[in-house]
């Protein structure tokens, strides 16, 4: 058995050169953050829920102390004729759990694309670094040569030089844009730096991947507003973070010294 997929939407929405943005669970979770906060302000409608028997064998528990299955769900944002391209946004729960099933499910989603007329994305992500990072850098590669100078020239504030700063990208935000070359659907990848303990969430890597999407493409996100809420949940999140921060330095006591390692995940 390969997916399941089930159509949400009622119709088939019409949409105009559209732009496809994926943000899964990773390190800091950084792109299901930011994907999350685009759907929520964007007011997106669902297009499409995601199952497989490969999924990881869990469920969650709601706030309504009920279980809910992992999802994987595609979004959709149109903004009128004539104003703004139109958006695909893919979020969930998990990943897939394993190679053949992450080129499955990317192999799913670039022919859903296309069948929407979509020929560029956005995948994105976190860089995992040993410390805090007090404002994040941003990271870009990409498939296509044009599309890393784009992202590269505009006043984006992106880094330009990510080899050697970066491992591999595993996990669907990797795939989708090598299997997209293949398929002529040009990509690049927003990777936001971002503590790499397992339980931070990337709350401020999350906000500079957004900073730069809503300059280079002017979505109408109040990033104002978005910098109040996050500011919050920091604070929310600063007690904990500490006391993971002073349980890694007593861990380390003692030992050598090494160079700080960059990593990416998902």
């Amino acid at each position: 058995m390969a997916w399941i997929i089930t159509k949400e939407a009622k119709t088939t929405p019409k949409l105009q050169n559209p732009l496809f943005i994926e943000g899964l669970p990773g390190i800091g979770n950084v792109g299901k953050i930011a994907v999350d906060v685009l759907i929520d302000e964007l007011k997106a409608e669902k297009l499409y829920s995601f199952f497989s028997h490969k999924f990881p064998h869990s469920v969650f528990i709601n706030e309504k102390n009920m279980v809910e299955m992992p999802k994987l769900e595609l979004y959709y944002k149109k903004f009128g004729k004539g104003k703004k391209r139109d958006l695909l946004l893919l979020t969930g729960d998990i990943q897939p759990i394993d190679e053949e099933s992450c080129y499955q499910f990317c192999e799913e989603i670039l022919q859903i694309l296309q069948q929407y007329g979509c020929s560029e994305m956005v995948t994105t992500g976190g860089i995992g670094l040993q410390n805090i990072p007090e404002k994040p850098l941003v990271y870009c590669t990409a498939n296509d040569q044009k599309l890393l100078k784009e992202y590269s020239s505009k006043n984006l504030g992106v880094e330009k030089e990510i080899f050697g700063v970066v491992g591999p990208i595993i996990g669907v935000t990797g795939i989708l844009l090598g299997l997209g070359k293949r398929r002529g659907v040009k990509g690049a990848a927003l990777l936001a730096e971002t503590f790499g303990h397992p339980l931070y969430l990337g709350v401020k890597g999350a906000k500079e991947i957004l900073r730069v999407l809503e300059t280079h493409f002017h979505f109408g996100l109040d990033m104002k507003k978005m910098s109040k809420e996050i500011v919050q949940m920091e604070q929310e999140l600063m007690k904990r973070t500490q006391e993971w921060a002073a349980e890694m330095i007593h861990t380390k006591a003692g030992a050598k010294k090494v160079d700080q390692e960059a990593n990416y995940i998902g």
